[in-house]
């Protein structure tokens, strides 16, 4: 068994929360096909990286947390089929199959029925406060083909590119 000291744990997250910032930032280029990427649920900023566990079982961040505004219509990212809509563990979550994928969303109260096929940018239900995250308010995102559990930013498409802390610093601001 592989145990990872602290500091790499949180070298690793670093670099995997600016690999998800450069998948937004790149995001505004245009690929070959257009028609094929996804686009954000909710308007907002990535406040909680993608950080799957080392082991099927271990803790990490299964999904990507997007800063935004209770009332705030969340939309389809890509052409899907509602699949799960209603309250799980005292949390409105939803649910899209799109092919051999489905995405998650909470807490977002649905305003499409189970079984609803919905296009890329329609409204799917609104964001509702209560996930706790970086920011007062956020969606969490996730992904899972299969039992694998995979970056939603994947779906917006682009090129992963790695930087260097400088050209991070400068693409936030700082």
């Amino acid at each position: 068994m592989c145990v990872r000291s602290i500091r790499e744990r949180t070298l690793m997250r670093t670099l995997i929360a600016l690999v998800t910032a450069l998948c937004l930032v790149i995001g505004a280029a245009a690929p070959a096909d257009a028609a094929a990427r996804g686009v954000l649920p909710v308007p907002g900023r990535v406040v909680g990286a993608f950080a799957p566990p080392d082991v099927r079982w271990g803790s990490g961040h299964r999904g990507v947390d997007l800063a935004a505004s209770a009332g705030v219509a969340v939309v389809a990212p890509v052409d899907g089929v509602v699949t799960f809509a209603q309250d799980l563990a005292g949390r409105p979550v939803l649910v899209l199959a799109h092919g051999d994928t489905r995405s998650t969303y909470e807490p977002v109260v649905a305003s499409v029925d189970v079984g609803t096929r919905v296009s890329r940018g329609q409204v799917m239900g609104v964001l509702e406060a209560g996930h706790s995250c970086a920011a007062p308010v956020c969606l969490h995102w996730g992904l899972r083909r299969g039992e694998t559990y995979l970056n939603p930013l994947s779906l917006l498409g682009g090129e992963v590119i790695l930087l260097s802390d400088a050209d991070a610093a400068a693409i936030r601001g700082g």
